[in-house]
């Protein structure tokens, strides 16, 4: 799946819907193939990140977990422990 896309579950402070509708964007141009639709493109484009957006926006609310919740600046460390591993290892393999 798309590695822009984030967690967006069990955060404090909760997820805004600037954030539900950033990654509803990436799932969009991801499956369309499309970064930026053609104007005939556009407003089922739009369409579909809102939809997309509402949906996960449900789903979040009526998610349930006993887990602490997670900082940002939490899982944005582990991702960049993440991207150095992965990184230094393609780099010893090539």
């Amino acid at each position: 799946m798309c590695r822009n896309i984030k967690m967006l579950f069990n955060f404090d402070p909760p997820v805004t819907e600037e954030e539900i509708r950033a990654a509803s964007l990436q799932y969009v141009r991801k499956v369309s193939g499309f970064n930026k639709p053609s104007k005939a493109n556009e407003a089922v484009f739009l369409a579909a990140v809102d939809e997309i957006a509402a949906v996960s926006a449900r789903l979040l609310n009526s998610l349930e977990t006993n887990a602490p919740a997670r900082t940002r600046e939490e899982e944005a460390a582990r991702a960049r422990a993440r991207n150095a591993a992965r990184f230094r290892s393609e780099g010893q393999t090539a």
